[in-house]
Order: structure tokens, then C-alpha cells, then sequence
């Protein structure tokens, strides 16, 4: 998204952990996260990942400092108002909390994200097979460009305003079918190995970064997605007036 916004000769700061190791545009001035300096900015995108604690006093301080807009990585989990489903939960109460400041906003809502497949990339160039649970769930993976595009629009125009977009690729897929795109991508065999859901939760808790309620949403929603039509989303092409990526063109660009 930053080469998005300094194509349009848009002044950026993009926020990371560690600006030596970030690889950003020369282009755009870089500061740190945890410092999070808001002087001059009047638009803000955020992304809700790098918040479970919460935001601090982050919207106050962007009200009170002249941010006029706030353009949020949500999620299509948001459209579920169950309590029980934590990443919808989580995502819905900062877009909540964003509209309570009565500052502009938009909430991009994706679905499931290409880029995911990425964890995949160690173990297929090993020969080994991919291994996850309930392979005949669907899902519309979207290309992180698309994201990025939208994302963009929204926050150099007025046209999204309000807006909920829910954002997904163009065709349906499953877990399998998107293993054997890669390997044709990388010139390389790959194959997926289906295993019980109560084997995949366990190693997704042994991973640092997984929650209990993140891990059980997770699973939940490809359980749901077994042998279900997928709703794609027209929402891509008719804000950038082009069609989204497909899955194929994403693993052409990473692999």
C-alpha cells in the first residue's frame, strides 16, 4: 500500500518494528511502532493485528492531533456478531470504537488472505506435503495487492466514506486445490495431507502467536466451509475498476 499511496505523490509515513530491516521506499519517511508519532498525519490506516491488548489512547490521539479519516484492516469475521467467534469479536469492537471518535472511517472487511498460504512455502520446497484439516472446505483467497488498492482508494478519496466493504478473490478454492497452484508456480510437486481437526488444533497452539479463541474460530470457520458455495465479492473490481488477482497470479508473485 505504501507504493499505492507514493504513486499518487502522496506523503507517507509507514510505521514498523524495526526500520533497518523494513525494506520500505526510500520515498516514505519511517518511524518506529511503539513510538507511533501522529503529528501532520491526516489519515490513518490500521491494521487491528498488531492490537489484541487494545489501542491504548492511539484514537484519541489521532482525534485530538488533526487525523481526519481512519481506514481499518477489518475483516469479513465482523459480518459474524457471535461472541463466541474472537476474531470477528475482536475486530468488531475497534470498529466500534473507531466510530464512536466521529472521525470518518471505512472498514475493509477481507476474507481469507492469500499471503497465508506463505507458511506453506518451508515445507512444500522440502518435498513434504501440506498438511491441515477439513480439505474440502472453500474459500476465496484475496491477493494482498487488491487489499492494498482498495485500502488506498479509501484513503485519497471520499468515495468509501462509511463504507463496509467485504473484500475476496475471484474463484473458490480449497486448501488443496491452492497447494497444487503453488507447486505449479514454484515447478515443483505439492501435495496436501488432510489430518483431524483435533491433531491441526494442537499444533496450532504450540505456534507463539496462536490464541485458544483464535485457533477454535479458525477451525470453526473451515468446518463451516465444507462443501459450501462461496460468495465471491464484486467489491475489488468495482472499486479499482479492474478484477482481482487470482490465487494463481498471487503464487506466481511469491513463488
Amino acid at each position: 500500500m505504501v507504493g499505492e499511496l507514493l504513486c499518487a505523490d502522496v506523503k507517507v509515513r509507514a510505521l514498523t518494528r524495526d526500520p533497518a530491516t523494513a525494506r520500505l521506499p526510500r520515498e516514505a519517511e519511517v518511524a518506529r511502532t511503539d513510538e507511533m508519532p501522529l503529528d501532520g498525519v491526516t489519515s490513518l490506516f490500521l491494521n487491528p493485528a498488531v492490537f489484541w491488548s487494545g489501542l491504548g489512547d492511539l484514537l484519541e490521539r489521532a482525534r485530538d492531533g488533526g487525523v481526519r479519516r481512519v481506514v481499518m484492516l477489518s475483516s469479513a469475521a465482523a459480518l459474524d456478531d457471535d461472541p463466541a467467534n474472537a476474531i470477528g469479536a475482536h475486530h468488531l469492537a475497534i470498529e466500534r470504537a473507531i466510530e464512536a471518535t466521529g472521525l470518518e472511517w471505512t472498514f475493509l472487511r477481507p476474507g481469507e488472505f492469500a499471503t497465508n498460504a506463505l507458511a506453506w512455502a518451508e515445507t512444500i520446497r522440502a518435498g513434504e506435503p501440506v498438511r491441515g484439516p477439513y480439505a474440502r472446505a472453500r474459500s476465496a483467497p484475496i491477493h494482498e495487492r487488491d487489499i492494498a488498492a482498495v485500502a488506498a482508494r479509501a484513503l485519497l478519496s471520499d468515495e468509501l466514506v462509511g463504507a463496509k466493504p467485504v473484500l475476496s478473490g475471484p474463484e473458490a478454492l480449497t486448501h488443496p486445490q491452492m497447494v497444487e497452484i503453488i507447486g505449479a508456480a514454484a515447478g515443483i510437486p505439492a501435495r496436501f495431507e488432510e489430518i483431524t481437526p483435533e491433531r491441526a488444533r494442537s499444533e496450532m497452539l504450540a505456534r507463539p502467536y496462536m490464541r485458544e479463541g483464535i485457533v477454535d474460530t479458525l477451525l470453526k470457520v473451515r468446518a463451516d466451509a465444507v462443501d459450501r458455495d462461496v460468495e465471491i465479492s464484486p467489491e475489488v473490481e468495482r472499486i479499482t475498476g479492474r478484477p482481482a488477482r487470482t490465487f494463481a497470479e498471487w503464487a506466481a508473485d511469491h513463488f
